[in-house]
């Protein structure tokens, strides 16, 4: 929901027990590593502390790809700059009408792409937590990550499954954006409440070395 205060709008997931991002990985496990019962015996009477541990793959919820992610050689997302995903200036485009699950390189000729965080709204995450999810999600095509990286996109994010489609094992999305250094935002929400421009755009995993892909919490800030 929009931070009336702010003007901050979360378009992130929230990552719980048992939720499923990607079919046929695992759920994320939430529990205790010591409970506010147990912590007690180590303080002083009336105290005490929760500390808990989650046990999950990097692909969960709203979450970034760095090009390690694609690459071996890829920065991770220990290297990632802050530029490139935090304060970026952003535009929604929105395909949620067209009558096509392909989104090609025309959608995105109307707009300003440069030095932008560009966003797409499929509206598929209307479909989140259920079967529907994982099954006919729209995806960027080939020919849109090539215009995109040519047109100097900073970060692409889209609010579906995944913005590959999924039958083709060469992903040439991720291939594309991820070669050229642009980082991916997927599983997104909430784009229908972001205008197509005037805000600036957030999307920082934490700074772990040798991984390509951690969950983010996404948000964006109205200008």
């Amino acid at each position: 929901m929009p931070d009336t205060i702010h003007r901050l709008i979360d378009v992130s997931h929230v990552i719980e027990h048992g939720m499923m991002t990607l079919k046929g990985f695992p759920t994320p496990i939430i529990c205790d590593f010591l409970s506010r019962e147990e912590s007690r015996k180590n303080y002083s009477s009336g105290t005490e502390f929760h500390i808990g541990k989650i046990d999950m793959v990097a692909n969960t919820g709203t979450y970034i790809d760095s090009p390690f992610h694609r690459y071996a050689d890829g920065k991770d997302l220990s290297e990632l700059s802050l530029s490139s995903i935090a304060n970026i200036e952003g535009i929604v485009v929105s395909v949620e009408s067209c009558n096509t699950r392909a989104v090609t390189a025309e959608v995105f000729k109307h707009v300003d792409i440069r030095g932008k965080a560009v966003l797409v709204h499929t509206g598929w995450d209307r479909h989140w937590r259920t079967e529907q999810y994982f099954e006919g999600h729209a995806f960027l095509t080939s020919d849109a990550a090539k215009y995109l990286v040519e047109q100097g996109a900073v970060i692409v994010g889209i609010d579906s499954y995944n913005i590959d489609d999924t039958s083709d094992g060469t992903r040439p999305v991720h291939t594309q954006l991820l070669g050229a250094n642009i980082p991916i935002v997927e599983h997104m929400t909430g784009l229908s409440q972001v205008p197509d421009s005037g805000f600036r755009f957030f999307a920082v995993p934490v700074k772990v070395k040798a991984l390509g892909t951690f969950p983010v919490r996404a948000f964006v800030l109205i200008e």
